[in-house]
């Protein structure tokens, strides 16, 4: 476990006694495809949505650690609220990037929660003051319960330069259309968004400098301790989400295990067959892993943080490829217990069916996905450019 502070103490107390609500409310989650208000005012009074404002703005501005812990426990409750809570805290932490002016607007009430469209599948045109922005986001996690949304869109320059910005907009300034519908982190409302015509003043865009998150005219720019790689301190954020599903998935089949036996055969208690006592470990001690192989990378991303340092290329492939083996891992835990579970496990009351559809719909995720995270690192570790930028 990570050393925490009193505030994030506080925090993890909260959202540990709230885990029972989230995990009941998750058939109801899924059935609306969004987080239930429920859930939200859960998170909103254990100030979930101030952990990454920085504290000039009332918020926490708690490491990204102890961020991990607090989002590692909200997903053993529910997935879907994990993953929403990931997209609106990292993309919170995303806008203390942003020029001094937009992070008064931004964080003026101190919690808040930004979703964001991080693909550039929208156009901003220069006008006086700032831009016109246009386009479609699709996948854009907890869109209609954030207050504000990052839209990635390029601008074609008059000199021909061709550049990718992005635009930092409330929600009320566009639409979200009803199309998520499917089989797992069913309640994230990954919507598609649209912007048409909405201006966005000069001071809510920026550009890939956001990368680098030590550059840009912020008020904190040369603060040391928050400013980290913003691509590792994303993949960082978005591990917890695996491991807490996973966490859950080892609970709830311990939970159920005591009085069940094994249908057809003459074992009226499956937790005292060997098999089953062998598999509950392997997929225990694979989620032991991966969570000591997180403490490594958060003190690597916290320290480089620390002393003011950027994170060497090698250092971020550790990153990439090391989330994507958890995520590889954590899947793989979840389907060793899914396995040895018996009929009544697809029946939709049960939880944990749930966690096994949500793991396995996440592994999924492009930036996360287990194959080209471990291609990168793999290409590092053999003395190769890393093949991707997204490091």
């Amino acid at each position: 476990m990570t050393w925490l502070g009193t505030d994030a103490l506080n925090v993890l107390d909260a959202v540990r006694d709230a885990v029972p609500s989230l995990r009941n409310n998750g058939a109801a989650t899924e059935n609306q495809r969004r987080i239930l208000d429920e859930n939200i005012e859960l998170l909103q009074e254990a100030r979930v949505f101030r952990i990454a404002v920085p504290e000039r703005f009332g918020g926490l501005d708690l490491p990204v650690a102890q961020q991990a812990e607090i989002l590692t426990a909200i997903s053993r409750g529910c997935a879907s609220t994990g993953w929403a809570s990931m997209v609106w805290v990292s993309t919170a932490w995303i806008a203390s990037l942003y020029p001094n002016r937009a992070q008064e607007e931004v964080f003026e009430g101190g919690s808040v929660r930004i979703s964001g469209g991080f693909t550039p599948s929208g156009t901003l045109v220069p006008v006086d003051g700032g831009y016109i922005l246009n386009g479609s986001w699709r996948f854009n996690t907890g869109v209609r319960g954030a207050q504000w949304n990052v839209h990635a869109a390029t601008v074609d320059h008059p000199d021909g330069r061709h550049e990718e910005l992005f635009a930092l907009v409330p929600t009320g300034d566009i639409t979200i259309a009803d199309d998520w519908d499917v089989f797992g982190a069913s309640g994230t409302d990954s919507a598609t968004s649209t912007a048409k015509d909405v201006f966005v003043p000069d001071h809510r865009v920026v550009d890939t400098s956001v990368y680098d998150a030590s550059t840009g005219n912020r008020w904190n720019a040369d603060t040391k301790g928050r400013n980290y790689n913003l691509l590792s301190y994303v993949l960082a954020t978005c591990a917890p989400v695996y491991l807490g599903i996973a966490q859950n998935a080892l609970e709830l089949f311990i939970e159920r295990l005591p009085g069940k036996g094994i249908t057809y055969t003459s074992w009226t208690e499956q937790r005292e067959h060997p098999h089953t006592q062998i598999q509950v470990a392997r997929a225990a001690n694979q989620i032991a892993a991966c969570e000591a192989l997180s403490r490594d990378w958060l003190e690597v991303i916290q320290g480089r943080a620390d002393r003011g340092e950027k994170m060497t290329v090698a250092e971020k492939a550790v990153v990439r490829g090391q989330v994507g083996y958890l995520v590889q891992s954590t899947k793989e835990a979840v389907e060793t217990l899914y396995n040895i579970s018996s009929a009544s496990t697809i029946l939709r009351t049960n939880h944990f069916q749930r966690a096994f559809r949500d793991i396995a719909a996440l592994s999924l995720h492009g930036l996360l996905t287990p194959t080209s995270s471990l291609e990168a690192h793999g290409r590092v570790l053999l003395g190769l450019e890393p093949g991707t930028d997204y490091l």
